[in-house]
């Protein structure tokens, strides 16, 4: 395998360099998800089950259990597993090249281990051809160099959406990354309700209840295999397809239903940073405005 560049400011991230890492953490860390997503309240448009960044990699953040809580961290550092309790047990997991399978049966032996009992439903969603991670021995690698790349691009992309995010006073989510599609996300909404679309069941009927532009970042997979910036208005206005976006790199996909600026074409500029803000506000803008947002009382300045 090619040498990783680690001091690259924007570091690389070839798919098909590490599809098969990325294929085995995507089912690990849906694993550490289905148990959130098992025990924790719902808050709305699901945003129970997201993940937060945080400095050595990803966090469940708290997740209550009986009269106790515990979280779950994926240190992307040191590359290992922590199950914490607030009563200060611990459990930790390393991450290495492995079966999903094997990493499944440690993990609900460490929560059991730690008096966590709790079902889950272990087949894989949100992904083609999906296996259930308990018995899933075909994913099974772990290249901790392109794990690190795609953490510190996802510091990277939340500092980069925290901005983007400041100058909205509507509704808004926090910057956070769903494990089911493995993408870092952030969503604005414009306080008008929406028809959920027919296809996705009560998952769709509960996340696009209102009317919502999304942006976020996603490594691909093999349906589209390119790491990629995405934004989209649901529901899509008309025209939305020819509005005209910046950077050039940036462009409509028919294929996806979304606008998509490829990492590819972009990391190794020197205004990689620039050139992503410029995506999410002229996406943003041209979709607003074609579905007719009030955009002044929704955008104000920073106080400071």
């Amino acid at each position: 395998m090619d040498t990783v560049k680690a001091q690259t400011i924007w570091p690389a991230l070839p798919y098909e360099k590490w599809k098969d890492t990325l294929d085995t953490l995507h089912m690990s860390m849906q694993i550490a998800g289905k148990v959130k997503l098992a025990l924790h309240p719902f808050i709305n448009h699901w945003w129970e089950v997201a993940f937060q960044i945080n400095s050595s990699g990803m966090t469940t953040g708290l997740i209550p259990h009986k009269d106790d809580a515990f979280d779950i961290n994926f240190d992307f550092l040191r590359h290992e597993v922590l199950i914490h309790k607030t009563s200060d047990e611990s459990r930790k997991i390393s991450l290495y090249p492995r079966s999903v399978k094997s990493f499944y049966a440690e993990f609900m032996a460490a929560l059991a281990d730690l008096g966590i009992y709790v079902t889950i439903n272990p087949m894989a969603v949100e992904v083609p051809d999906p296996v259930s991670c308990d018995i899933d021995e075909l994913h099974s690698s772990y290249d901790s160099r392109y794990v690190l790349n795609w953490w510190q691009l996802q510091v990277k992309c939340h500092l980069l959406f925290e901005r983007f995010r400041s100058t909205f006073r509507g509704k808004s989510s926090p910057v956070q990354f769903f494990w089911g599609s493995f993408d870092l996300n952030g969503t604005r909404f414009s306080g008008k309700p929406a028809t959920p679309p027919d296809y996705g069941g009560r998952i769709m009927r509960f996340a696009e209840n209102e009317e919502n532009f999304s942006f976020g970042f996603w490594p691909g997979d093999k349906r589209f295999p390119h790491p990629a910036f995405y934004a989209y208005l649901y529901p899509a206005p008309k025209g939305i397809e020819n509005a005209r976006i910046e950077p050039l790199a940036a462009s409509f996909s028919p294929l996806l239903g979304e606008f998509i600026l490829p990492y590819e074409k972009i990391y190794e500029s020197p205004s990689a940073g620039d050139m992503i803000l410029q995506f999410l506000k002229s996406t943003y803008n041209e979709s607003a405005r074609l579905a007719g947002w009030d955009l002044r009382s929704l955008e104000g300045p920073v106080p400071f």
